[in-house]
């Protein structure tokens, strides 16, 4: 008897922890989600200004790689 509630308490503290612990992750998630989504719209933004002026279009292309490739460094520091 005292074996199953002790299970039985085990159990529900291991269940309510996890609902907080997922919530947290989605907030990550979004919060990631959301920078990387803000980076590559400015990224388009510099490209764009970027092409309009006397620079060459490799150097467009570079600078919007770097600018995502920052913006996903900065999405994984974020969710890990």
């Amino acid at each position: 008897m005292k074996k199953s509630v002790l299970m039985l308490l085990a159990a529900t503290v291991l269940l309510t922890g996890l609902p907080a612990q997922a919530t947290e992750q989605a907030r990550q998630r979004r919060e990631a989600r959301d920078v990387r989504q803000d980076t590559r719209q400015e990224s388009r933004d510099a490209k764009q200004e970027c092409r309009s002026g006397l620079v060459g279009n490799a150097d467009c292309r570079q600078e919007h790689r770097d600018a995502k490739q920052d913006g996903r460094k900065k999405a994984r520091e974020i969710k890990y």
